[in-house]
């Protein structure tokens, strides 16, 4: 039966067509029982199979943004009538979130009765004059329960190529995973007006370029489109809550933010600086725990110990809008202490003091320096100060340590944060000290877990041999404390890179995640957890958030540049680039340049950043093995074998990944997997880092990867 105007079905009478494709038509039509208007669509009798499947698709689901289905035909289907056009970029990021959430509400609750729509692209959207999102067309609908959700019979994709997912593309079963990525691909239309790609090569090659958009609403993007569905969302109610953050309105005025530059020693005895240092640590700790202050962690404020810069160039070098700076006199049981609070863009005094206190005083008076710095900001928001009253009631019950304990764990940190085998020695030496004066002490064994930890990343004692000391140690600290944060974190990373308990590692890390403020250093070892996991966007947005708030961290930025190298090359290099700049010493962005050099097949570069890292860091196997690899194959083979024999016959600790990395940089695949498989017997966590990058994608595509991904019990990705 052939459609015009005029034509009754049953009791409808067509008006005009709305479209014609592939599977059917649609007409505008008159429910003349009840003199309203609905949509009528009939499909061609090649696709009648399909009748039944969207008619049963539609009326299992009922939510606002879904068009509904009023009625069934003998051929045809009865819906409501949306008058409206599909989503047209680039628009707004408030109005972009505010229908993006429609639509992924709707496609929630299609997911939640086992639905997929198969074919969510802009053109099945329609935007109503009212600016309400309708999501149309289920006509590839399928239970997710189903065997096959990407092919026909006949094995022909379904769905419109350039927004399926990679495993669409490639002909592999979808599920919710693959329809965030659809579902990726719109809201970056939305926001640039743009497609995402240009082909179906590029959907299952290419990254776009992030969208502009808020950095929040970006990483939301970015991991919709993420190639491998274990590093997008998991469902749409996770990637509707990131959604509902990304959308989250700022205020109107900036949040006060604050750097604690580290106190003037003015002590006679210059030894004394670890306390002055110890002050302004504890006070940057006690601001971070009250709510609507923006702190910027220890490693980014101390950059500029020892400079006499301006005011004004370290808080816009820090994005912040307060400095606090103040000297420290100690003179046998008496301290002064004068702290000034600088609103940094016009120089002004917000707030000063000066205070006289005996020694056993110093706990008081961290906690009354910074209740001043609340009051200070009070004008800029106002429950900052009965935030802190708040917080400072909580902490009345809080252990207080001994002095020469607290004395003790300021002198060890100290010298932890030089990271050079004697400062390490020096601050466990401290760590003990602080222990054996008081053992209910928790921080002092949290410290010294860490310090464990960081032995076996710098190669200063064998994983084997550290790792337990930092068990036992992190283990004290939470008998103690149960809800210490960093000790939580180290747990989970002691799970992730020895035990390779990557379901423990997870839960650890979600139960410290899921505490009120998470410093960076939390975030930066859950990032390196998420990478090792595969969990790349994730990790990438941990670290991210950690850079915000540590932005002079040169480790947590290069390290999140090494995560960018996964998909985001020349985000990788800027950020590389950027550690460069502030510290051409660091051997570690140097290093990560050569690699990323090597993945774009820039040997020349490669080499000349690999000869700087082995310049400024010789002892590092790695780094001498990856330079080894890159002599060999640009024709300096006798330098190549000298620097190798160095690493000997591979028995030391941190010799097989070096080993690795000479034989990989060579093409020799065979020997390269015998040198990992020993790297992870001696439980390297310097290891798992490059496993993930493109880089070596020649050696988890071999035969010789199941079995060694099997060894370190890696999650699939």
């Amino acid at each position: 039966m052939t459609l015009a105007a005029g034509t009754r079905l049953g009791p409808y009478e067509l008006l005009l067509p709305m479209g014609e494709g592939g599977m059917g038509e649609v007409w505008k039509a008159r429910d003349t029982r009840l003199d309203r208007i609905v949509a009528i669509k009939r499909l061609k009798r090649e696709h009648s199979a399909r009748f039944e499947q969207e008619a049963r698709a539609i009326a299992a689901l009922n939510h606002p943004h879904i068009c509904t289905l009023h009625d069934i035909g003998d051929d045809y289907l009865v819906m409501e009538y949306v008058e409206g056009s599909p989503p047209c970029g680039p628009m707004p990021p408030e109005q972009a979130v505010r229908l993006a959430l429609q639509i992924a509400g709707a496609l929630e609750e299609a997911h939640s009765k086992g639905i997929l729509h198969r074919d969510l692209k802009p053109a099945n959207i329609l935007i109503t004059s009212k600016g309400a999102a309708k999501l149309l067309d289920f006509g590839l609908a399928k239970l997710a329960v189903s065997s096959d959700l990407t092919q026909t019979a006949a094995g022909a994709l379904m769905g419109t190529p350039l927004y399926m997912s990679p495993e669409q593309a490639d002909g592999k079963l979808a599920d919710e995973r693959s329809e965030i990525f659809s579902f990726g691909a719109v809201l970056y239309e939305m926001l640039t007006g743009k497609r995402a790609f240009d082909s179906i090569a590029a959907v299952v090659r290419d990254n776009p370029a992030p969208p502009p958009a808020p950095p929040e609403l970006q990483r939301v993007v970015m991991r919709c489109l993420a190639k491998q569905p274990s590093e997008r969302f998991q469902n749409m109610t996770e990637l509707k809550k990131s959604l509902e953050r990304a959308g989250t309105k700022p205020v109107d005025r900036p949040q006060p933010s604050i750097a604690v530059l580290p106190f003037a020693n003015m002590s006679r005895d210059a030894d004394d600086e670890y306390f002055s240092d110890g002050l302004a640590e504890e006070i940057i700790n006690a601001l971070t725990e009250v709510p609507g202050i923006k702190v910027i962690a220890r490693t980014s404020a101390f950059a500029f110990k020892g400079k006499n810069e301006d005011i004004r160039k370290i808080a816009e070098a820090l994005g912040v809008t307060n400095v606090l700076e103040g000297s420290v006199r100690r003179a046998g049981t008496r301290l002064r202490v004068t702290a000034q609070l600088i609103h940094a863009a016009d120089g002004t005094h917000l707030w000063s003091q000066r205070y006289d206190r005996e020694l056993t005083d110093v706990f008081a008076l961290q906690d009354e320096i910074s209740a001043g710095i609340a009051v200070a900001l009070r004008g800029r928001l106002a429950s900052i100060s009965a935030a802190f009253r708040t917080k400072a009631a909580a902490q009345s019950a809080v252990y207080t340590p001994k002095l020469e304990a607290y004395d003790a764990l300021l002198r060890a940190r100290y010298h932890l944060n030089k990271a050079t085998p004697e400062s390490m020695a020096q601050a466990r030496k401290a760590l003990e000290e602080a222990i054996a004066l008081d053992p209910d002490y928790a921080l002092p064994h949290s410290d010294l877990g860490s310090l464990f930890q960081a032995s076996a990343i710098y190669h200063i004692l064998p994983a084997h041999e550290s790792t337990p000391l930092a068990r036992a140690a992190i283990q004290k600290a939470l008998d103690i404390d149960p809800s210490l944060p960093e000790a939580l974190a180290n747990l989970g990373s002691i799970a992730a890179v020895y035990d390779y308990d990557w379901n423990e590692a997870e839960r650890l890390f979600k139960l410290v995640l899921a505490t009120g403020a998470v410093s960076p250093a939390v975030r930066f070892s859950a990032g390196a957890y998420l990478f090792h996991a595969g969990r790349t966007s994730e990790a990438i947005e941990q670290l991210e958030r950690a850079v915000q708030d540590d932005p002079l961290n040169l480790t947590c930025r290069t390290v999140l540049a090494f995560c960018l190298m996964v998909y985001r090359e020349a985000d990788a290099e800027r950020e590389l680039r950027r550690v460069l700049e502030r510290d051409p010493s660091f051997y570690l962005a140097h290093h990560f340049l050569d690699m990323l050099h090597v993945q774009r097949g820039n040997l020349p570069e490669a080499l000349a950043e690999a000869e700087k890292a082995f310049a400024l860091a010789p002892w590092v196997g790695w780094v001498r093995g990856f330079l080894a690899g890159l002599l060999a194959i640009t024709g300096e083979s006798t330098r190549a074998e000298s620097l190798l024999s160095e690493l000997g016959d591979g028995a030391a600790y941190g010799a097989p990944f070096g080993l690795f990395c000479y034989h990989f940089i060579r093409g020799d695949m065979e020997q390269a997997a015998d040198w990992v498989e020993k790297a992870i017997l001696q439980r390297d966590p310097a290891l798992l880092y490059p496993l993930r990058l493109p880089l070596l994608n020649k050696l988890r595509q071999s035969s010789r990867w199941p079995p060694l991904a099997k060894m370190m019990s890696l999650p699939e990705t």
